[in-house]
């Protein structure tokens, strides 16, 4: 018999039964999606100097930004158990495009942070339903699927937070978010074309919008247990990668090029890592996965006020990718034990509880920084990763 390498195989799989094109329209979504938001933090030094704004401010912004997709996942939910998943994926790249031409545009702050929090609002439509989508598509590789297209994310944040930064620097800062507008029209287009028109609401209009059986969800421990891990996880990765930029300029002397490289750097680690982390969750559940990643990101972070020179910021770079695998464990988990029917909705109000919370770690952060404790706050999100550690070897047994 004819051997076929488990790379291979896996791929094979995944594009089986013309899957394929519906899988890369779907991470190309999300590439543009996320990246876009990671293009905030590698131009924050500029917009700050742009418009006068205090690292609290800027912090600000990102909280704004952040609380907004969390708002934007419940009724993103809702909207997809009852229209489909395939107009609501169409619908968010083309308001996302609309959006982030506002922000671009923005001649004040006031209009800067309503057209970051439309654009999150935008974004948040996306985040629900390219779970609910593979679980329909890939209904037996979630985990495999979904750490592909969370790897195509981080293709994107490896690519398109540098290309902003120079552009910023080149240019403007607006044209470091001026030239992903057109490719979210092409993503609309590509997802309506290869999306299966089946992928269609299923769930009533009335029942689609009604949060009355939310509360048994969270009394089941594995919804409580995921809560818990995704608000710890979203306060530390929000902390960090929305001032990681900013703390190698301003605090360790790094020049602007080589911080926003190291942060592109940092996500295509990303690449790597989600898949692995996707399959090491097919493979052998929760517990174990978790426990090696976050253990890692906390020395990581520990670390990171010791350091100085670039060679050690790339060797930490390196290490602290290993946190970007563990959203993709959690969901697909939490995803495996939601009901179908009502799927979107409740996911999307799980994701609206962890994404809010962990949305106010970047304004706290930013205060702290302001007060002179930049890397005081370092070494605080670095113990709420050994609590993870120790929440997941007590608590978490799958």
């Amino acid at each position: 018999m004819r051997y076929v390498s488990a790379p291979k195989r896996v791929i094979t799989d995944l594009q089986g039964d013309g899957r394929g094109k519906a899988l890369s329209a779907v991470a190309f979504g999300w590439f543009l999606s996320i990246s876009t938001r990671m293009i905030y933090p590698a131009l924050l030094p500029s917009i700050r100097s742009a418009y006068g704004l205090t690292l609290t401010t800027a912090g600000l912004l990102l909280t704004v930004l952040w609380i907004a997709y969390g708002v934007g996942q419940l009724p993103g939910g809702m909207l997809a158990d009852w229209a489909g998943e395939r107009p609501l994926l169409v619908a968010s790249s083309l308001l996302a495009a609309a959006m982030l031409a506002l922000v671009v545009i923005a001649e004040s702050p006031p209009v800067l942070f309503v057209g970051t929090a439309l654009f999150g609002l935008a974004t948040a439509t996306y985040g629900v339903s390219r779970f609910t989508v593979l679980k329909d598509i890939y209904p037996d590789r979630l985990g495999t699927a979904t750490g592909v297209t969370m790897a195509a994310g981080d293709v994107g944040n490896a690519v398109m937070p540098p290309a902003a930064g120079f552009l910023a620097g080149a240019i403007a800062w607006q044209y470091g978010f001026g030239f992903v507008i057109p490719f979210f029209v092409v993503a609309a287009v590509a997802l309506w074309l290869t999306i299966p028109s089946g992928s269609v609401g299923t769930v009533p209009l009335r029942e689609a919008f009604s949060v009355g059986d939310l509360a048994g969800l969270f009394r089941r421990p594995v919804v409580r247990h995921s809560i818990v891990l995704l608000v710890l996880w979203a306060t530390v990765v929000q902390a960090f990668i929305g001032f990681y930029p900013t703390y190698l300029i301003d605090v360790k002397g790094v020049p602007s090029t080589t911080a926003t490289v190291l942060f592109g750097f940092f996500f295509a680690l990303g690449s790597l890592v989600k898949p692995v982390a996707g399959r090491a969750y097919d493979r052998v559940g929760v517990r174990y996965p978790l426990a090696v990643m976050m253990g890692v990101t906390a020395l990581t972070l520990a670390a990171l006020p010791f350091a100085s020179g670039v060679p050690s910021f790339v060797a930490l770079t390196v290490l602290a990718s290993a946190i970007l695998g563990y959203e993709t464990v959690v969901i697909s988990n939490l995803t495996d034990h939601l009901p179908d029917g009502s799927r979107g909705t409740k996911l999307g109000a799980l994701r609206t509880v962890y994404i809010m919370i962990g949305a106010l770690s970047p304004v706290a952060f930013g205060g702290i920084a302001d007060r002179g404790y930049f890397d005081e706050g370092f070494l605080a999100i670095a113990a709420v990763s050994l609590l993870v550690v120790a929440f997941v070897l007590v608590f978490v047994d799958y």
